[in-house]
């Protein structure tokens, strides 16, 4: 049996690869959910590039590193601004995760200049706007990212008029 890794082994619990300081155990199915994201999210500045006119890209490879590096940069830089901006987040009930987003995409713009360009932090801020909710639809419908989306139809609470008693959905 292969792994998807590449690597040959009889069982998946023997599936190892030594790197000399430990193992390394390949999760296939974390690979799997990393590299769809990682689609979703380039689909995503994909949009963001033809609907907010201050982003531009020079080829579809630049297209690709832009992502995979604002999703590096989300995995690791977001979390810490994240923290150190706890206090501005609970003054404005988590508004401030959109200057958070947008500062993320300015500076992947800022290292990526010629070939993954945004001009100004507006055209950033709806960038950023633009990439969360079209990842988000995305990755709730492929089921890559932790939101769910449950449609339940419910019926009329005991004490209720007739108007009201349709289908909720949760989100």
């Amino acid at each position: 049996m292969f792994c998807r890794l590449f690597v040959p082994c009889k069982d998946r619990r023997q599936c190892h690869i030594s790197l000399g300081i430990g193992q390394f155990r390949p999760n296939c199915t974390s690979l799997k959910k990393f590299i769809q994201s990682w689609f979703i999210n380039t689909l995503a500045v994909l949009v963001a590039v033809y609907l907010v006119s201050g982003i531009q890209y020079g080829k579809p490879v630049d297209l690709f590193v832009a992502s995979l590096l604002l999703g590096i940069f989300n995995a690791i830089i977001r979390p810490v601004l994240m923290f150190l901006a706890l206090p501005l987040l609970f003054l404005t009930l988590g508004l401030f995760t959109l200057i958070i987003n947008a500062l993320l995409l300015y500076l992947v713009g800022y290292i990526l200049r010629p070939h993954f360009y945004v001009d100004s932090f507006w055209s950033a801020f709806w960038g950023a706007l633009i990439i969360s909710i079209i990842s988000g639809i995305l990755g709730a419908v492929t089921g890559t990212s932790k939101a769910r989306i449950r449609i339940q139809s419910r019926g009329r609470p005991p004490n209720s008029d007739r108007n009201g008693g349709g289908p909720v959905i949760d989100i």
